[in-house]
């Protein structure tokens, strides 16, 4: 990636330029010290003076007041703030015409900033005073004052603290009085400019000691110095006020996407060249307008240009499918196998891969220009969304419908959320979504809720970064100074305790600090290092051929494919996905495998049950859901069995109440009580149980013959619905 400069020949302003403020993505307005305020144009390449400003106000920072959500005309949105070396702010409309000058500091007001509501200002000045103002610009309150000059101010995303210079320091303030404030020494010299992003949460600062760290691109034009800059709307283009009177732009080219043996540049503004590394034939992309994003994924390419959608099929780059967009800007595109996303200035859509609008999710407070990669995740049947007004909330919807999802609860977690990440395979009554919350731990937690409480349960901790493969449920992620594969997650439902055999791990450390995961296809994750490079790093293929083998029920071939790898966690994977599909039989081979003995008894002992529900409720007790298991036998009518795994678990207040309920096999559950007491020389203390015994003789001839004639029963009705079943076949 670089940028590609343009610059006219003569500059437009007499005196050097101090601030540049984009309207659109397409014109820009400049201040100069020769006092006059530019219109450009860059569609028609035209520049115009809007006004020429009384000769005592020397312009230093611009800002756009923002424009509100789904609020085409707003009279205030057309107006930006001037700050001034008079201590002025200036309100002046997109004709120039001055609509107020408000008198703020003391000494020249070095930097002026609406919060993203546009419902306050923050001023800074030589003074050291930091003001916040009102939009019509009256006076709320002075946030903080100090002995040196603020030369820079920005609103956090959440426009409830205030960042500002001090010296070599930075300071962030929060609106409300008395809460904690954050300060640290950032340079080595006076920082003059800062910036706090919105979007990914990152703050850019400049100061005299002239450290930036790494850089996609430098450029260096005959301009003087660069005392302001500003990106477009759109992220695609940047300008610069130049000590010379010029107005520098420049437009990011040789942007790059890949997937699998295609690579994609965009080599112009309006030209892409397709490279396909098997045959090394090229293809060349032509656009109308200039392109803004771009993502390649699941045999697509979309593109999005100023006004118009653009579908390739990897197969097919001769005829792409196009629509016309309800706004210019789009900030994200996310792609599933069956449709992607578009978040732009309006909302988030939902298109099909031909072209067909699917839907169109909302809820209340959505904020569009601060939602990214990390805090929106697509799949074929799920959207995602993290809450920015309370961070602890994920927003479920269906892709299909844009609706709430089921029963329309959120999901919603202890701490603030980071990450999220849906996978991409499998029905949708198992979709999971895995998520990093502010400690770096990460979860994993069932989409569908099924009316009770679903368990968000922790797979791993100092996760910075994670992804979903997009061929099978595999998950990737960087912990601290491991790369690590989770082979199968959903292990955790199922068996916790081998989760650990499921894993490959290996060293991360020469990812450097603060490396990314760009994409998981096939069995090739890319990660980005902090200083831009592409790291490419490939996995064992074989997990993901087992994952098709399970998914097909390809049992037999599953087993094979294990006993060829002899690989530990290709077999504690398969005894994961076995139970989990309660196919007990390979289960047994592959614990056996991994020498989980203990298990492969249990197992055994699964198989003589008498009946399909006593097998059914122990498969879910295996896996650690009792309640269910609990649930099953109750429904079957097996209600000594219901009462027998709980005494089996010592839930003794569980195996009472259901006794009680049911008026059955109360004294067994005291006679175990008994026992269980008696074995630990203890007394009894539980109000209930002593209540239920008193005057009670425990017979254990009796009890175990009335256990003995359940079991019977239990058979005997087994063997008549399976004999029921074979009539009905052979009729």
């Amino acid at each position: 990636m670089r940028l590609k400069i343009s610059l006219l020949k003569e500059p437009k302003h007499q005196e050097l330029v101090s601030c540049v403020g984009w309207t659109t993505a397409e014109e820009l307005y400049s201040c100069s010290d020769d006092h006059q305020i530019v219109k450009w144009n860059l569609l028609t390449s035209e520049t115009s003076q809007i006004v020429k400003l009384p000769d005592d106000i020397y312009p230093i920072d611009l800002h756009w007041f923002p424009k509100s959500l789904g609020v085409k005309k707003q009279t205030q949105a057309e107006s930006f703030v001037l700050t001034s070396s008079d201590g002025k702010f200036h309100l002046i409309s997109k004709l120039g015409r001055v609509e107020k000058s408000v008198e703020a500091h003391c000494g020249a007001v070095l930097a002026g900033r609406w919060n993203y509501e546009g419902t306050a200002l923050v001023t800074v000045g030589e003074d050291g005073q930091i003001k916040i103002w009102s939009k019509t610009g009256m006076l709320r309150s002075t946030l903080a004052q100090q002995g040196t000059p603020v030369y820079s101010v920005a609103w956090g995303p959440d426009s409830e603290k205030v960042l500002y210079t001090a010296g070599k320091q930075l300071i962030i303030k929060p609106l409300q009085p008395n809460a904690k404030i954050l300060q640290w020494k950032a340079h080595d010299g006076i920082i003059l400019k800062v910036d706090w992003n919105s979007v990914n949460d990152l703050i850019l600062s400049a100061g005299e000691d002239c450290k930036y760290k790494w850089s996609y691109a430098l450029e260096k034009p005959n301009t003087g110095s660069i005392f302001n800059i500003a990106w477009s709307i759109d992220g695609t283009q940047i300008a610069g006020a130049c000590g010379n009177g010029h107005v520098v732009f420049a437009h990011v080219v040789e942007q790059r996407w890949e997937w699998k043996n295609f690579q994609i540049t965009l080599t112009k503004r309006r030209t892409m060249q397709v490279r396909n590394v098997l045959n090394d034939a090229v293809d060349l992309l032509e656009f109308r307008d200039r392109v803004i994003k771009a993502s390649l994924n699941y045999a697509h390419l979309v593109v999005s240009t100023s006004l118009q959608c653009y579908v390739f099929s990897t197969k097919n780059w001769n005829t792409p499918l196009i629509f016309d967009l309800k706004e210019g800007t789009v900030s994200l595109i996310l792609q599933a196998e069956r449709h992607f996303l578009l978040v732009d200035g309006g909302g988030i859509y939902v298109y099909s891969y031909e072209g067909r609008f699917i839907s169109s999710p909302k809820f209340p407070g959505m904020r569009t220009d601060i939602l990214n990669a990390q805090t929106v995740s697509l799949s074929n049947d799920t959207i995602a969304i993290k809450d920015k007004a309370d961070e602890k909330i994920i927003f479920l919807f269906e892709a299909s419908a844009g609706k709430p999802l089921g029963d329309g609860k959120l999901l919603s977690h202890k701490n603030e959320i980071l990450e999220i990440a849906l996978d991409q395979k499998g029905l949708t009554n198992d979709r999971k979504i895995a998520f990093i919350d502010k400690n770096r731990d990460l979860y994993i937690t069932s989409v569908k809720r099924f009316g009770k409480e679903e368990q968000i349960i922790k797979l791993g901790t100092m996760v910075h970064t994670l992804a979903w493969c997009d061929t099978c449920n595999i998950l990737c992620g960087l912990q601290d100074t491991r790369f690590t594969v989770w082979y199968y997650p959903n292990t955790v439902y199922v068996d916790r305790d081998i989760l650990p055999k499921t894993l490959y791990e290996r060293d991360a450390s020469e990812f450097s600090k603060n490396p990314h995961i760009v994409s998981f296809v096939g069995n090739q994750v890319t990660i980005r290092r902090a200083d831009g490079s592409l790291v490419h790093i490939s996995i064992s293929p074989y997990p993901a051929i087992l994952h098709e083998y399970v998914s097909s029920s390809k049992w037999e071939d599953a087993v094979r494919l294990c006993r060829f790898v002899k690989e530990q966690t290709m077999w504690a994977c398969l005894a994961a996905m076995a139970v989990a599909n309660r196919d007990m039989t390979t289960a047994e081979i592959a614990y056996a495998a991994i020498g989980e003995i203990d298990k492969v008894q249990y197992i055994n002992s699964i198989k003589d049950l008498p009946s399909k529900e006593s097998k059914m409720a122990h498969i879910l007790m295996f896996s650690g859901n009792i309640q269910e298991a609990e649930i099953i036998l109750l429904q079957a009518g097996l209600v000594y069995q219901a009462i027998q795994i709980n005494i089996n678990l010592y839930n003794w207040e569980r195996a009472l109440e259901l006794a009680v309920k049911y008026k059955t096999h109360v004294d067994t559950v005291l006679a175990y009580r008994q026992k269980f007491l008696e074995t630990f020389g203890k007394q009894e203390t539980n109000k209930r149980y002593l209540q239920y015994a008193e005057g009670l003789q425990i017979d254990w001839e009796k009890i175990k013959a009335k256990i003995e004639m359940e079991i019977t029963k239990e058979r005997e009705r087994s063997s008549s619905s399976l004999s029921s079943k074979n009539m009905g076949l052979k009729h």
